[in-house]
């Protein structure tokens, strides 16, 4: 696998989540193929949503046209975590993200083709919530560093307090890559995704909410933003 790092001021890589709401889409598979083209090359989605076989089909998909493939459990027991876990090795994907670290899931990764981005910090509730300080959080992201994690999936703006701050201070602290996941929304989140140095971010509801195109359909809210990242407007945006 190729090595993965943070990247100071450089745009970060944009992963599509076919999620909404924290489950994957029915028409999942139709919306990637109208989009596989797209010069976007991380893909993903949850593992609630769609039954085993139609996640397979979806994920041999992606794979098929080039894609590294993403699944994120956001089940956070140690049962259904390993569960998750199970399913991403069984369906081929490329990283499992999500589910709170658990020993017995790194140990059952340990082995497999697969990266594991695990939730660093105290994550609860559904949606999720991540809370605590930004120094309990920071200790527990070189915790799972140190234990092994291939990189991180910060609910930066699920954070109940400075998330700005808590991403420039995780990102600072760690050597593997962080991934920026849920409720990104605008331009100026994914600007301070940059401006922190995080490897890259998800957005999923908030292309099918038309954040970015309100008048627009799923497949012009996502050229919106690949076409924002890709012209180096979110370089002007570092200073704020």
């Amino acid at each position: 696998m190729e090595t993965i790092v943070n990247r100071p001021n450089q745009p970060p890589e944009l992963i599509i989540m076919l999620t909404h709401h924290d489950q994957t889409v029915p028409d999942a598979l139709e919306l990637f193929n109208q989009l596989k083209d797209a010069p976007v090359r991380h893909w993903g989605f949850k593992d609630v949503g769609l039954p085993p076989a139609e996640m397979g089909r979806l994920v041999a998909a992606m794979k098929a046209a080039g894609k590294t493939t993403y699944l994120e459990v956001v089940s956070l027991s140690e049962e259904e975590g390993l569960r998750g876990a199970q399913l991403a090795v069984e369906l081929g994907f490329d990283v499992l993200m999500g589910t709170v670290f658990f020993q017995s899931i790194a140990t059952y990764l340990q082995d497999k083709p697969i990266r594991y981005y695990p939730f660093p910090g105290h994550v609860h509730s559904h949606p999720s919530i991540l809370d605590g300080t930004i120094d309990a959080i920071v200790a527990d992201a070189r915790r799972l560093e140190a234990l092994g994690a291939h990189g991180l999936d910060l609910l930066t703006y699920r954070y109940t307090g400075d998330a700005f701050r808590l991403l420039r201070d995780v990102v600072g602290a760690i050597r593997i890559p962080l991934v920026s996941a849920g409720s990104i929304t605008s331009y100026e989140r994914i600007a301070e995704v940059q401006r922190a140095g995080a490897w890259g971010f998800t957005i999923g509801s908030a292309f099918f909410e038309r954040a970015f195109v309100p008048d627009g359909s799923f497949d012009d809210n996502v050229m919106a933003v690949v076409d924002w990242l890709q012209s180096g407007r979110s370089s002007a945006q570092l200073g704020r």
